[in-house]
């Protein structure tokens, strides 16, 4: 029987699988769209597909690292039940391992690398998918490759740090990743705030002087703001927040006492960027009986 465009989409539509998937299920089943639909159930794809609708916003941050590179992947899951499971643990895990290896950030790309096991990444996933009952996309890649100092530091699998130290030691480094964890800085280096930034901060504080202090002379009045706008640089730089493993120092007291400078870093939240979709069951309810 031929398999026409149509009834390869009448298949697609009726139980969310692949294209390809499809075609290859109504070919093995001769035409016949009921016997290609329960093959695709049994082999999982359908229900796999079927949930990639689903906002994946949970997750975890796994990283690998060799001399001189380092990577961290966020692969996201529906639930953080989900997120805790062996499988789901173990999977990020190779998955990072093969972006090591392959190199790049392109997630596309990577989805077509080879983990350990001789699947690929988009392969595993897939039975993954089957496995755990949710949809999971690998979301987000990023890598550090440098012959200074690299440091790769993942907190509780949900925040992710790369950083890129010359001089100092792995142990200065591992610390800045740490910090750069818990603080989370927009910005490196005063001279990395941008001039609209500080703009905008200046306008916000002119507008919260009394008339009083706005009457002052113009050199009094760029002194005061001037050092209320430091403040807010040092807020939001990590040069200028005060070091999470000596509080007594800046960060960049730290990282001059030791001759060294951050030259780079980067850091992920799982979720950060996704919107969750709050379901409320009676609503949905209520919309289907006609009711709302």
């Amino acid at each position: 029987m031929e398999i026409t465009a149509s009834l390869v989409k009448e298949l697609r539509e009726r139980t969310g699988a692949g294209m390809m998937e499809c075609k290859k299920a109504l070919t093995e089943a001769n035409g016949d769209i009921d016997a290609a639909a329960e093959a695709l159930r049994k082999s999982g794809l359908a229900k796999a597909d079927k949930k990639a609708s689903r906002v994946a916003a949970e997750g975890r941050i796994a990283t690998a690292q060799a001399e001189g590179k380092a990577v961290l992947v966020e692969v996201n899951s529906e639930t953080d039940f989900v997120a805790k499971d062996g499988n789901f643990v173990a999977f990020t895990d190779a998955v990072a391992e093969a972006a090591l290896a392959a190199g790049g950030t392109d997630v596309e790309a990577l989805k077509a690398a080879k983990l350990a096991s001789g699947e690929t990444v988009e392969e595993a996933r897939a039975a993954l998918i089957a496995k755990v009952g949710e949809n999971v996309q690998v979301r987000r890649v990023a890598r550090i490759e440098s012959a200074h100092n690299v440091a790769a530091y993942v907190h509780g699998g949900r925040i992710g740090v790369l950083v890129e130290v010359k001089g100092g030691d792995a142990e200065l480094a591992r610390g800045i990743a740490m910090h750069v964890a818990a603080m989370n800085p927009p910005y490196n280096t005063a001279a990395d705030v941008p001039a609209d930034f500080i703009a905008k901060e200046k306008e916000i504080e002119l507008a919260k002087m009394s008339e009083k202090d706005k009457a002052k002379p113009a050199e009094i009045l760029e002194k005061i703001i001037g050092g209320k706008l430091a403040k807010i640089v040092n807020e939001v730089t990590l040069y200028g927040q005060p070091y999470v493993l000596d509080t007594n120092q800046s960060v960049e007291q730290t990282l001059k006492a030791a001759g060294a400078e951050v030259v780079g870093f980067q850091r992920l939240a799982v979720g950060e960027g996704i919107e969750k979709v709050v379901e409320d069951y009676a609503a949905e309810v209520m919309k289907q009986a006609g009711l709302a």
